[in-house]
């Protein structure tokens, strides 16, 4: 327990971009760790290292708020990759996030500074994950953004629920802020590929 101890210590009194946590420790479960990790309230990325293929022990690292998991034998270039994806989605997401002001589009503002949407001048309610997919999308105007990094902006590299889920989300958002959501005005489908705001 003593070398989980001290990591943790470390972990709560310094700053890292990326957590690599394998769950094979001598000492205690890695899971246990990624627990008192996000009891916590840090912010900082994981990635599980494990030897256990099954899905089940990924599912509960994902659940426990991995951000990711790679399985041992692995290939150090693959660890690398994963580590610098995470960290350019972490960045672009903070600065997307942490943007200030308000964003206007034809009949759609977008009040940063107190996350709220406004629709002809009345304001609609939004869950937190749609709040965040119309930000993305609108900070990102007339740019496809692809579903892959949707997903991974609002879910996590990792996400291995039915990618129709986003496509649940885009259509309540787009029930919410279009005149007619079967002939979106503001959020647009490329097909294939993903979704961006901009004009008809």
């Amino acid at each position: 327990m003593s070398s989980c101890r001290k990591a943790l210590d470390l972990i709560e009194s310094e700053k890292f971009s990326v957590i690599i946590l394998d769950i094979m420790l001598p000492d205690i479960s890695g899971f246990e760790v990624l627990r008192e990790i996000k009891a916590m309230k840090i912010n900082t990325p994981v990635i599980v290292l494990t030897a256990k293929s099954q899905d089940v022990e990924k599912i509960l690292g994902l659940e426990l708020g991995a951000d990711d998991y790679i399985t041992k034998p692995f290939n150090p270039r693959e660890l690398v990759a994963r580590v610098k994806a995470i960290i350019r989605r972490v960045y672009e997401f903070n600065a997307i996030m942490q943007s200030t002001g308000s964003i206007e589009f034809g009949e759609v503002k977008l009040d940063l500074s107190q996350n709220k949407v406004f629709v002809k001048g009345k304001e609609v309610s939004l869950t937190p994950r749609e709040f965040q997919l119309l930000k993305i999308l609108m900070t990102n105007r007339e740019r496809v953004v692809k579903r892959e990094e949707l997903i991974g902006f609002i879910w996590g590299e990792s996400f291995i629920g039915d990618t129709k889920t986003l496509d649940v989300h885009i259509r309540r958002l787009r029930e919410k802020i279009e005149t007619n959501p079967d002939q979106p005005k503001y959020i647009h489908t490329q097909w294939g590929i993903g979704y961006y705001f901009g004009g008809s």
